[in-house]
């Protein structure tokens, strides 16, 4: 699967049930099993490459897993020193995350991935850990990987972060957990909050307030997760963003996480116009209901603040912006640029190819909205990127190259795509 011709769509009134199951959270189940007392039970788990590559690394560090294709069974007898590399694939939050579990455990743990993330920076959570008593290596100081990790016991911290995480937080937060005393955790803006809500329905003794979260060694083992993963808001948002551009179209995104932290590009689109209403069904660890979509013309705004809830989605959001009238800005997202790829750059220079005006400064940029134009865009293997302007292939027809980065993420997002329009996959 090399590349990608969508045409562009009519209008469209859809009820989307299978939206692909959130990434973040699915990550977490597997690796927060491994603190349990007891057997965990995690159902509509995230069949990507991704979310895989997690789950095959707690079985390499001692989980047992039963899993029947739809109830996933993980019992931990603790940590334990693997023979094997861990191999992360694409995923940041993997090997960010593992990072602090692995940081106290006994024995010596390799983590790696692939090309892409092999070049991603780590030194955001390997120097703090290092600060603690880690034992952490890898190349360029501990800045890249493959990273070696061997176990060591951890100092209580007190640490102010300069940059609002989730990745950061929630490694130092499961370091925080086998430290000798009471850590504390502050940032400078609150970022997605599943480890903390996570954590908490299991009985660790984690405290949030406000910014400041106050975490206390275990005592003893965790209750076991008994979890059905919501789906992927992130996911979710691609179809957002389709009807938001096409002209009279409706969607109903059914059984997404509503957790304030990561629908806060959807009340962005909101703010451009968009027509959306939210409907709450459950809530145990997560808020979890429906998103409905309506399209109404775009405006364009300014995006500056709680970029950390929205960080994921702003490049598909730079495709409402395109369309948007008037100037759309974003300030203050220099995070953009230690993604999968430099996000910032990356879509700057594709919708310029699409016709579309665009500025580029450090921490942002700014897009006039006008007429998106056909266009061959390369992925640069971020899959974010490729969905995105697959997307805006439904207002002009687009051609996206590399395209297996998809797989990481959205394994069923072509099968909803063709509900909307024709897709050819060469």
């Amino acid at each position: 699967m090399s590349h990608v011709l969508v045409s562009s769509a009519n209008t469209f009134n859809l009820k989307i049930s299978d939206i692909a199951p959130d990434k973040s959270i699915s990550h977490r189940s597997v690796m927060f099993a491994m603190l349990a007392d007891g057997t965990s039970e995690i159902r509509n788990f995230l069949r990507a490459e991704d979310t895989l590559n997690s789950l095959e690394i707690v079985k390499n560090i001692g989980a047992k897993v039963d899993d029947d294709g739809d109830l996933i069974k993980i019992s931990s007898q603790g940590i334990q020193e693997s023979s094997e590399i861990l191999d992360c694939g694409n995923s940041g939050t993997g090997m960010r995350l593992f990072c602090g579990l692995l940081s106290s455990a006994n024995g010596h743990f390799v983590l790696t991935g692939d090309e892409y993330l092999r070049r991603r920076p780590m030194k955001r959570v390997t120097l703090p850990l290092r600060n603690i008593g880690a034992k952490l290596d890898g190349r360029e100081n501990a800045d890249l990987a493959p990273l070696s990790i061997r176990g060591a016991s951890l100092t209580a911290f007190d640490y102010e972060s300069k940059i609002a995480s989730a990745q950061v937080k929630s490694a130092m937060i499961l370091a925080a957990l086998r430290a000798d005393g009471t850590c504390t955790y502050t940032e400078p803006e609150l970022s997605r909050d599943h480890t903390e809500r996570m954590l908490q329905g299991m009985g660790a003794d984690v405290e949030v307030d406000g910014l400041k979260t106050t975490i206390k060694p275990m005592k003893n083992l965790l209750k076991p997760l008994n979890i059905r993963v919501p789906a992927d808001p992130s996911s979710a948002f691609f179809f957002a963003i389709a009807t938001a551009i096409t002209p009279n179209a409706e969607i109903i995104l059914e059984g997404i996480t509503l957790n304030p932290t990561r629908i806060e590009a959807f009340k962005a689109l909101e703010k451009m116009g968009t027509d959306i209403t939210y409907t709450v069904t459950d809530d145990k660890y997560e808020p979890i209901g429906n998103i409905h979509v309506k399209y109404a013309p775009l405006k364009a705004i300014t995006i500056e603040e709680n970029i950390s809830w929205l960080i994921d989605e702003l490049p598909a959001l730079s495709i409402a912006f395109a369309c948007a009238q008037g100037i759309s800005v974003v300030k203050n997202a220099q995070e953009l640029r230690v993604k999968e790829s430099d996000r910032i750059s990356t879509v700057v220079n594709a919708l310029r190819k699409c016709s579309i005006k665009v500025e580029e400064v450090s921490d942002g940029y700014s897009v006039t909205g006008g007429e998106l134009q056909k266009a061959e865009i390369q992925s640069d293997g971020d899959h974010r990127i490729a969905m995105s302007f697959i997307i805006a292939g439904l207002k002009c027809g687009m051609k996206v190259s590399d395209l297996e980065c998809i797989n990481t993420s959205f394994p069923n997002f072509f099968s909803l795509l063709q509900k909307i329009t024709k897709v050819e996959i060469f």
